[in-house]
């Protein structure tokens, strides 16, 4: 790409980082946060199949499906945010310099729009047409099923699309975004990073301190729909994540950025997680752990650029992270279907629970290898350029 290609080398303490020429990357292909991707939608995968609801739950309450619910009760959350980070920082890193809004839009809708209607189809033709209503599954067709506060609109049809219906709204806004962002003096970026972590903070008291404590989530943690729906749902709210990505890439691009490292970062990830479980639901969403989020992938990726040794730069990783995109999308659908196909008043022991589970998640790799394969890399092969113009 055209903009400079720079990234931090790691600095002992106390010394300003170095920045450093690209050595053994390209500039715009980042394998390991590829190969993380797959780890942030298997997290996802976990929360939702132990999610204590009837279309999902297939434990028998012996106290094992509460205490692995509170285990894995904030990994959505986790995996979420590390994908709306990830998208600002992977769009910005290979953001070229004389590209269209329409041309980016173009390649954003033929990447992202034909799986979500693929999804949808099946989703509504499988289970959802049995108790959703039609205006809220067209409302989920045409992606606006997340600006207005009831649960069980926001989550309706296949769950997982509410992220990617956000997702939308950062895509329509991100030209405007990097070309603002593009203007920042690039000393000046560590205090909009600063400010940009504060407003992710801040946002789950805000949800406490202006609307009311109930109805409460379905899912029985503490926080009303409205809450939740503006600290975890709302698109303006969330543009503060993916805003945040952009403003990490530019840093890390631009020299500006210290690197801890893969290992560290990953350490204070999980960490962070550890310390969802003791603060309010709302900050552990996303509040908690998003300083190791951002300073995960920033590892990631100047570890592929200085060529460094990354768990997540191997073939099996990064395959799994391309089609990661399709797991997100159907994994939702194969556990609902295994709970419908097995009757909803059946349960099972820990054993046979954990069993299914993997046998589960294999199936939906395995659908997602056939999607991308036959669907989503087909597509975008054809379509994402545009034959008058020439661009991609």
């Amino acid at each position: 790409m055209a903009t400079d290609q720079i990234v931090t080398r790691s600095a002992p303490p106390g010394e300003r980082p170095e920045a450093v020429e690209p050595k053994r990357a390209s500039a715009s292909r980042l394998p390991s946060l590829t190969g993380l991707r797959f780890p942030a939608a298997l997290a996802v995968f976990l929360h939702h199949s132990f999610l204590p609801i009837p279309p999902l739950r297939l434990l028998a309450d012996d106290g094992t499906a509460d205490r692995l619910a509170g285990w894995f009760t904030q990994a959505g959350g986790l995996g979420v945010s590390f994908f709306f980070v990830l998208s600002g920082f992977v769009l910005t890193w290979s953001a070229r310099e004389k590209d269209t809004a329409k041309a980016f839009w173009r390649r954003r809708y033929v990447k992202i729009y034909p799986m979500y209607v693929v999804t949808w189809a099946l989703a509504v033709s499988l289970f959802a047409m049995y108790y959703t209503s039609v205006g809220v599954a067209i409302a989920n067709l045409f992606m606006v099923q997340v600006w207005w506060p009831e649960y069980m609109t926001n989550f309706s049809v296949n769950a997982p699309s509410w992220s990617l219906a956000v997702e939308a709204v950062f895509y329509l806004a991100f030209p405007m975004l990097l070309a603002a962002f593009r203007r920042i003096d690039t000393r000046h970026l560590k205090y909009w990073i600063t400010g940009a972590i504060a407003a992710v903070v801040a946002t789950p008291a805000l949800a406490y301190a202006l609307f009311p404590s109930s109805p409460g989530i379905p899912s029985g943690h503490e926080s009303s729909v409205s809450q939740y729906w503006f600290s975890y749902v709302l698109p303006p709210v969330r543009m503060v994540d993916f805003a945040l990505g952009i403003l990490v890439a530019l840093a890390v691009k631009h020299g500006r950025w210290r690197n801890i490292g893969m290992v560290w970062s990953s350490l204070l990830l999980a960490g962070s997680y550890v310390l969802t479980f003791h603060v309010p639901y709302l900050y552990g969403q996303r509040a908690v752990m998003i300083v190791p989020i951002v300073l995960l992938i920033a590892a990631a990726a100047t570890a592929d650029v200085e060529g460094r040794a990354s768990l997540f730069r191997n073939r099996t990783m990064v395959w799994l992270g391309e089609v990661s995109f399709a797991f997100y999308l159907l994994h939702y659908i194969v556990l609902c279907s295994l709970r419908w196909a097995l009757g909803e008043d059946q349960m099972f022991s820990t054993t046979t629970t954990i069993a299914m589970l993997v046998g589960a998640a294999l199936a939906s790799v395995l659908m997602s290898w056939g999607l991308y394969a036959w669907i989503e890399n087909p597509l975008v092969r054809r379509y994402s350029r545009s034959r008058r113009a020439g661009i991609n």
